[in-house]
């Protein structure tokens, strides 16, 4: 068994491999492997043409990234250690790979750990998705050590400590390979987003921690598949943190959430009208009717837990909209 393979995820991507994949190749010590879901552009020829050091694994169809991950990684199990999940439109830096593996070999009892994801762009804030490290608050709404919704933080060198989080970032996040595997994935059902906070919890309910190294860095572009304006996406975050309490939660705490969700999500399809964007307020609505839909053909998470999130905030919309605290800091 080889020691670990950066694990890229592709679809109809030819753009971003082409401005990302230089920087993987020049500074990575490991495999890099790139998971294609059956794309209909350039991406494979251009692969093959320019780095052909890379290996494919091609699949029949796009299963998402949620689908995508766990059926491709299920042909590599038995062939890594570790994997380290990149998303196509990272840029990383010197020792980013060999840092986040040593650090998991050091810490046995951690199952996944992330670096500090910044922004690739205005590489002073931090990105949306993971930034310095993931949380929940006890409604099951994420925020970030660095983000909270909308609010990107600029990085002062103020979250620098290795910190015990709630989740890792799909967006770059190394994990043992063998729990990836024991714990089912990704779940399929999600498609896209929120697929790894899932995993996370599922992790955390059999007592696996999870850390953010914020000594390693990566720039992400964000949202080079799926636009943040886009009603698709609001529909998918909307949906997925729903499926998130039906496979997570025991039951009476999940019944007990969800009415008050039901009634912060009316409030945000509300908010969307009055700020002119019906599609987004159809998407919240059809995301209930979504999951009620698929709820019952979730994967069984196994064991249940009374608790969502360590950080003990209550919640992260009334702290952000109502106390005005845009800031972890201040949380």
């Amino acid at each position: 068994m080889q020691k670990a393979a950066i694990v890229i995820l592709n679809y109809n991507g030819v753009a971003q491999l082409r401005k990302f994949i230089p920087s993987v190749v020049s500074f990575s010590s490991f495999d890099i492997v790139v998971i294609d879901n059956a794309s209909t552009d350039a991406s494979l020829d251009f692969l093959r043409k320019n780095f052909p050091q890379i290996k494919l694994e091609q699949l029949p169809e796009n299963l998402g990234f949620a689908g995508g991950y766990t059926k491709g990684l299920g042909n590599l199990r038995g062939r890594y250690e570790y994997y380290i999940l990149l998303n196509s439109d990272v840029e990383v830096t010197p020792l980013w790979d060999s840092e986040l593996i040593t650090w998991l070999e050091n810490n046995p009892e951690v199952v996944a750990v992330q670096p500090k994801i910044l922004k690739y762009d205005q590489k002073d804030f931090f990105e949306h998705a993971g930034a310095a490290g993931g949380f929940l608050d006890e409604l099951g709404y994420p925020f970030c050590r660095g983000r909270i919704f909308e609010t990107l933080e600029s990085d002062k060198g103020q979250y620098e400590e290795d910190i015990r989080v709630d989740w890792t970032s799909g967006a770059c996040m190394a994990v043992r390979s063998e729990m990836f595997h024991l714990f089912g994935g990704f779940d399929p059902l999600f498609f896209s987003h929120m697929e790894e906070i899932d995993l996370c919890w599922r992790w955390r309910n059999h007592g696996y921690p999870l850390y953010c190294l914020p000594k390693v860095q990566v720039f992400h572009v964000g949202g080079a598949t799926l636009s943040p304006t886009h009603p698709r996406k609001t529909f998918l975050n909307f949906r997925n943190s729903l499926f998130l309490l039906r496979k997570n939660l025991d039951k009476w705490e999940y019944r007990k959430i969800y009415l008050k969700r039901i009634l912060l999500d009316l409030l945000a399809a509300f908010v969307f009208l009055l700020r002119g964007l019906p599609s987004h307020s159809k998407a919240v609505i059809k995301a209930h009717i979504g999951f009620h839909k698929f709820k019952n053909k979730l994967h069984n998470s196994g064991k249940k837990s009374k608790k969502i999130g360590t950080m003990g905030v209550s919640s992260i919309l009334w702290e952000y909209y109502l106390l005005g605290k845009k800031k972890f800091s201040e949380i």
